[in-house]
């Protein structure tokens, strides 16, 4: 009889804390909802559908070890269609009406500051997954005490691709350059980073012409147009998904590329694929390589993902998944899924996640990761598409973005 609660005991005992035992039981039981708003349709549904399909992948791998605290994890996916309101409205949405207790932001810049105000005004936990404005971290008026960012920062690669770029540039006695980035935050931000960084390394640099394209433009035949009657000797352009392949095929179109060299940080397995015929010696960064990092766990990552879905991951793709490593770390850690505590718990972290140059990604205290992978090279039309690549040096990143911080301000 020892073992058995009788009704006498129960009572003995009070009715309330033994009956919210049981409730306690149903509540760590009871599905976990997870927020994320992207754009889905449109030329740029790249971004989303690359980070959905991540996602669902972290799903099933959480799941499978318990979930979080116990709970099963589910996600709830809304398309913004890359408008800022229709992302704030969603956020909003997803947590008052749908009931999401964590979010994760995978749009572009220009949703995600009007999701960093909804964030502010919730106190939901909240991971930025896709954004690379700078200023949405680095300034200490836009940051928000919940709100973090996993996802390669414009600063950072300004510094590492001005470095590659400076040395290309001098070898190839490449001085007169043309611009052609998308015509919002991250465009105008991080060209203008990247120049400031291009002209301290080389200072005889001079651009002779820019184009700034809207996002999801179709046609770029004025842009290409204006390229080619500029007779720039090299193009530096941040366009990107279909952006970027549709502005290829089309120059392709008006050997554009034969006229002038091209550089760009923004090719993707996926853009490769979109493009019809892949102009070999574009100076490329690696969003995402399955040999970059050179690791089994990097590579076997990008199989289980194509496997799993026919098409190959994207920068995007790896940058949701370690969303989701931070956040399952952090919840264990702080055994609570209050935004205040996992932001504690979140500061200063470190995972091990295949994507990090030594095999980790840092959580900074300033809310964005360092140490991911980042390289230059050379595309080429066959695997691995992206030759002869150079690991950036983040002790170098990390030097000069403190400087750039100091010029703005924000340190």
């Amino acid at each position: 009889m020892s073992g058995l609660i009788t009704r006498r005991t129960m009572l003995a005992g009070g009715t309330a804390s033994l009956l919210a035992a049981p409730w306690v039981a149903r509540a760590q039981a009871k599905t976990l909802h997870i927020g994320m708003q992207s754009i889905l349709s449109g030329p740029i549904a790249l971004l989303g559908t690359s980070s959905r399909n991540a996602l669902m992948m972290e799903q099933d791998r959480i799941n499978a070890a318990g979930g979080f605290l116990g709970r099963p994890i589910e996600f709830v996916f809304r398309d913004s269609k890359g408008q800022p309101q229709e992302a704030a409205r969603l956020t909003r949405e997803l947590v008052n009406t749908t009931g999401c207790e964590l979010l994760i932001d995978a749009e572009a810049s220009s949703g995600s500051f009007a999701v960093q105000e909804v964030v502010r005004a919730l106190g939901v936990a909240c991971i930025h997954t896709n954004s690379e404005t700078s200023s949405l971290t680095a300034d200490p008026k836009i940051r928000v005490p919940t709100a973090f960012r996993v996802a390669r920062q414009g600063v950072h690669d300004a510094v590492a691709g001005s470095i590659y770029l400076s040395e290309y540039a001098n070898t190839k006695k490449l001085n007169k350059w043309a611009t052609c980035s998308p015509d919002y935050a991250y465009g105008r931000d991080t060209t203008a980073q990247y120049l400031q960084f291009f002209k301290q390394f080389k200072p005889d640099i001079e651009i002779i012409t820019e184009a700034w394209p809207k996002l999801g433009q179709p046609d770029f035949t004025e842009v290409i147009t204006k390229l080619i009657q500029a007779k720039p000797q090299a193009l530096f352009t941040l366009l990107y998904a279909g952006d970027l392949s549709a502005f290829v095929n089309q120059g392709n179109i008006y050997a554009l590329f034969a006229q002038m060299a091209v550089a760009t940080p923004n090719v993707d397995y996926p853009v490769l694929a979109a493009i019809k015929n892949l102009p070999p010696g574009i100076q490329s960064a690696t969003r995402y390589l399955e040999t970059f990092p050179n690791t089994p766990a990097n590579k076997e990552w990008g199989e289980a993902y194509f496997k799993r879905w026919n098409e190959r991951p994207t920068n995007w793709s790896w940058q949701n998944t370690v969303a989701m490593q931070f956040y399952e770390s952090a919840i264990k850690k702080a055994n609570s899924l209050d935004g205040k505590a996992i932001a504690a718990a979140l500061t200063g972290m470190k995972i091990n996640t295949p994507f990090g140059v030594d095999g980790t990604i840092t959580m900074r205290d300033d809310h964005t990761t360092i140490n991911y992978a980042i390289g230059w090279g050379q595309t080429t039309p066959k695997e691995p598409f992206i030759i002869d690549v150079k690991a950036a040096d983040w002790g170098k990143i990390i030097e000069l973005e403190t400087d750039w911080k100091k010029q703005q301000k924000y340190i």
